[in-house]
């Protein structure tokens, strides 16, 4: 599997407008095999989480039970990461304009 998508959430009410997120992307640019993030805010919630993209489901599986997980018990917060196969999707995601697909 070369595309993997990751969704992750920390169960903490953080208000984005107050994450500190210019301090937070720095050592995620730097993530082996990390293609590109979108940071979601729970709606209702104010959850951290995100949608990342990985080269492989390795890499998206060391990211998860490395540094976001180390991340969550800093916080003292519940996580939640999910593992999702992209290239399973590709043809689908294309018919709907996904931009993570070329």
């Amino acid at each position: 599997m070369s595309k993997t998508f990751l969704y992750t959430e920390i169960q903490a009410p953080v208000p984005f407008d107050r994450f500190p997120w210019e301090q937070a992307n720095e050592p995620l640019k730097s993530v082996p095999g990390l293609v590109r993030k979108t940071w979601l805010s729970g709606v209702g919630t104010q959850t951290l989480g995100g949608f990342y993209e990985f080269d492989t489901a390795e890499n998206a599986l060391a990211f998860a039970q490395g540094p976001f997980a180390e991340e969550a018990r800093r916080a003292g917060a519940a996580a939640t990461t999910r593992l999702f196969d992209g290239e399973v999707v590709r043809e689908a995601s294309l018919d709907l304009r996904s931009p993570y697909f070329d």
